[in-house]
């Protein structure tokens, strides 16, 4: 067994416009006087970082790592959450999923998946020049408007999809392969890789990639009734990345799963700081070490009651408290009697 590193927060929901949330540098001397240790940084936010200068410069990454270093922050992973959604998107959302993208490509599909497919590339280089060993991204959706079809799916949508899915991302997993890097995909609802289903038929897609892996949030498996608990059991071994992140799922005899087109505060499933909502975080933490996780566990603050600075301050504290040093010893080795093969025969009666 292992012992998970942490606590450590993602950027992506902090970063504004008003400091300490408006540079990498100011927003990190705050999250490491809440008691982070560790910063996953979305690669898209030019605040954090550029993006293609550190898959081409060495330097520029060093003197990040230094920094944060200073600080006593390390880099967990970086985060190509947009681009990764734009590697694969449906006609039906092209004009939605264009916030996403640099004016240079909107409203040009193929050369907003061309862009997006270079951002990765990108990502894995500099997450090698930042001495990373995993990424987390998006993987984009083809399928997704017909989830809960009406009219049915025609016979080999969904087979056709995945290939198509597969084969846009074979090639990126083969730059991170190259680069010795590990890219998890946030299985969630809106995106093709959702659930542990999906996950599969994608890995056959991929034939297996080694790369291909899992970040793991359970808060998407509460909001989906699904057992957030056994999915450790049946995926431990492509899980390379956690985030921690509360949910609570209360149905009611008006709605349920899909939320009935209400806003987050008024859904059915609601994401939570962490403690507020109905995550088993103890069973989590327990079946990851178990498993023997040493990533990092990553607060992703995201909550539509609680303010998110009081959110990141209670965080740090609420992950270090789940944190279990993994133990060196049985506990019951006070009583062993040593292997002695002719003592053990007696005892068997042979």
């Amino acid at each position: 067994m292992k012992t998970i590193q942490g606590p450590a927060i993602f950027l992506a929901q902090f970063m504004g416009d008003e400091a300490p949330f408006n540079s990498l540098d100011s927003i990190t001397t705050w999250v490491a006087s809440l008691g982070y240790k560790g910063v996953q940084i979305p690669s898209w936010d030019s605040r954090c970082i550029d993006l293609q200068k550190a898959a081409e410069s060495k330097t520029y990454c060093d003197e990040i790592v230094g920094m944060l270093a200073a600080k006593g922050l390390q880099i967990t992973e970086l985060s190509t959450h947009l681009q990764g959604q734009l590697v694969a998107v449906n006609p039906a959302y092209d004009l939605g999923f264009d916030a996403f993208a640099p004016d240079s490509v909107k409203g040009n599909p193929k050369a907003r998946t061309e862009w997006a497919i270079q951002q990765l590339k990108y990502a894995a280089k500099a997450s090698q020049n930042l001495g990373l060993n995993a990424h987390v991204t998006f993987s984009g959706a083809l399928m997704w408007h017909t989830v809960y079809p009406w009219p049915q799916r025609p016979a080999g949508l969904v087979e056709q999809g995945f290939k198509e899915l597969g084969r846009r991302w074979l090639p990126i997993l083969n730059t991170f392969d190259d680069c010795g890097v590990d890219l998890c995909y946030e299985i969630h609802p809106g995106e093709d890789l959702h659930d542990g289903v999906t996950f599969e038929m994608f890995l056959d897609e991929v034939k297996g990639h080694k790369r291909a892996n899992i970040l793991y949030d359970p808060s998407h498996f509460v909001l989906q009734a699904l057992d957030y608990k056994q999915y450790i059991d049946f995926y431990h071994e492509r899980i390379k990345m956690f985030h921690v992140k509360d949910a609570e799922f209360n149905p009611t005899g008006k709605q349920g799963v899909y939320g009935g087109y209400q806003s987050w505060i008024n859904r059915a499933g609601r994401f939570r700081s962490l403690g507020d909502g109905q995550v088993d975080f103890k069973s989590i933490f327990s079946k990851l070490t178990q498993y023997g996780y040493d990533g990092w566990a990553v607060l992703e603050w995201e909550c539509c009651i609680k303010d998110p600075v009081q959110g990141a301050t209670e965080g740090a504290p609420f992950i270090s408290s789940h944190i279990i040093k993994a133990t060196e010893k049985v506990f019951d080795d006070f009583a062993g009697t040593g292997a002695d093969e002719e003592f053990n025969k007696k005892i068997l009666g042979l």
